[in-house]
């Protein structure tokens, strides 16, 4: 198989510079709120130049090249799904409005370019040179497939860590204001520099990034060794993948077997890795492979049950009587900011209103709180959330209650 010259680099650096361009300059015109065939319209663009960019990879270096590269892109585009309920995860936590969200993904997608060239060199380096890192690559593929199947318990701790506006390591550098006054990611606020919640997202989206790229990353070389058509493949999905999100958003999440079959996936492609010395899997058998397990992962969650349905509650909660208070103008713990603190991840009596901080500081005002008054139900009045939780049974209160 033919390598990319200069050319064929050449074609892809313009290509991707002028698809930034055009949507930098589109999403700073568009309304805050896209409508739905905005969304289509963009994410079928984005498709469209990938596949077109396979099209030329395949006339310039050959049918196989171009099937290597489309089985790289899908590859890649399937295992950043889960991308997109990280994606939904930070900006629930940080409270980022929709209008802000598009320039968060742009400048997220514009450092993975960076980012992904640093990766995918240093690894193209360490298989050249070490031929056996494909073993230690394909056993954690196979650990990610397992830690694929309880993803979300391992995405809210280190999320929950990353977007804290009070613990966020970003506050080191720079205090962090709770408030939005621009889309700006700094602003100036009494003579000094502050970051707003839209660079904590930002930080956590590319934290995100580096987590998936040590799994994709590993996959990708499952399909090609050729760096261009690993670096090629792996842009191209993040900027599918960034306009896919401005169309479902959360979405994925209701897909509840696509989360077993990226699993399988993974399964697949860490044995090809290991197998590479003894069998050979042509790309157009693992691009059918691809697109049949995500079919059947799509499938199966639109004809069986979710399995997490089974085994909530059915009997509603007995303390949903206790609702009374419903919204509060509290935007920190009057007890941290009492002793000095700014606490802003809060908690909210729902028998009597009153307002706490919530676990992850050091003070548990909130929790405090319940145990004192026994007042069963609390309300996370964070950004972006909207939950009730009962502390006496342990259980989320996900439908909406009248109050008493």
């Amino acid at each position: 198989m033919p390598s990319a010259g200069s050319f064929e680099w050449a074609v892809f650096v313009a290509a991707v510079a002028t698809l930034l361009v055009v949507d930098f300059l589109v999403s700073r015109r568009a309304p805050a709120r896209q409508e739905a065939r905005a969304a289509w319209i963009r994410s079928g663009v984005f498709i469209a130049a990938a596949l077109a960019f396979g099209a030329f990879v395949a006339l310039r270096l050959g049918g196989e090249a171009g099937v290597t590269y489309l089985t790289a892109y899908f590859l890649e585009e399937s295992l950043s799904i889960d991308n997109l309920a990280i994606f939904a995860l930070v900006f629930a936590q940080t409270g980022i409005p929709p209008a802000f969200q598009r320039r968060a993904l742009f400048w997220g997608v514009f450092s993975a370019l960076i980012i992904r060239a640093v990766m995918i060199g240093g690894a193209v380096v360490v298989f050249q040179r070490f031929h056996w890192i494909v073993y230690p690559f394909g056993a954690l593929l196979l650990y990610s497939a397992a830690t694929t199947l309880r993803g979300e318990q391992r995405q809210h701790p280190w999320i929950e860590t990353t977007c804290s506006l009070c613990t966020s390591w970003v506050g080191r550098l720079f205090p962090i204001t709770p408030t939005f006054d621009s889309d700006r990611f700094l602003v100036k606020l009494d003579g000094r520099r502050h970051a707003t919640p839209l660079l904590v997202a930002l930080v956590a989206i590319e934290t995100a990034d580096v987590v998936f790229a040590v799994d994709s990353i590993p996959a990708v070389f499952s399909v090609t060794r050729d760096p261009f058509l690993v670096y090629t493949s792996n842009i191209f999905a993040l900027l599918g993948l960034r306009s896919l999100y401005a169309l479902i958003g959360d979405a994925v999440q209701r897909f509840t077997y696509l989360r077993m079959a990226l699993a399988v996936l993974l399964v697949l492609v860490a044995a090809k890795l290991v197998l590479s010395d003894v069998v050979e899997i042509p790309p157009g058998v693992s691009l059918a492979a691809i697109g049949a397990i995500l079919a059947a992962g799509a499938l199966a969650s639109r004809l069986l049950p979710d399995p997490a349905r089974g085994a909530r509650p059915s009997t509603p909660c007995p303390h949903v009587g206790d609702i009374m208070v419903r919204e509060t103008e509290v935007q920190v713990c009057p007890q941290c900011v009492a002793q000095g603190d700014s606490w802003v991840q809060l908690r909210m009596c729902m028998s009597c209103g009153q307002v706490g901080c919530c676990d992850s500081s050091k003070n548990r005002h909130a929790t405090a709180h319940f145990t004192q008054s026994r007042h069963p139900i609390i309300r996370s009045i964070e950004p972006g959330e909207d939950w009730k939780w009962c502390y006496v049974d342990e259980r989320l209160i996900d439908e909406p209650q009248p109050a008493r």
